[in-house]
């Protein structure tokens, strides 16, 4: 078995609240990356030299900063898969963890299942 520390999974959300909210979401170690809102084009093709070889998760609000970054990102880096908040919740960091972990497992990300029976 092939066992590797680092994942070959990275999820980006905006800011360091999201982060920690859906880090303790996910069970598997995934790498989460923070663009802190918007994110310059020197920044992005860094970014995105950086992960090329990696599956890639955009989990950015529903608001119109999460929307500029998203279309920002599927320019930029069209094989992203992105993942969709709830437009009620607004924002990753308040959106329920049920709600967070279970938009990641249909993505194929392992969570703690505590997470799955929440209503």
């Amino acid at each position: 078995m092939n066992v590797r520390e680092l994942s070959d999974k990275v999820i980006i959300v905006e800011g360091t609240s999201d982060k920690r909210k859906v880090k303790g979401i996910i069970k598997e170690p995934i790498e989460i990356i923070c663009t802190n809102g918007t994110i310059g084009n020197h920044r992005l093709e860094e970014l995105i030299d950086s992960i090329f070889d990696k599956d890639v998760y955009i989990l950015v609000d529903a608001d119109e900063a999460g929307e500029k970054l998203r279309k920002q990102f599927k320019r930029e880096f069209p094989e992203a898969l992105h993942l969709y908040i709830d437009k009620s919740y607004r924002e990753v960091a308040t959106a329920p963890e049920h709600h967070l972990a279970t938009i990641l497992l249909q993505a194929n990300i392992d969570v703690f299942t505590e997470f799955l029976e929440r209503s």
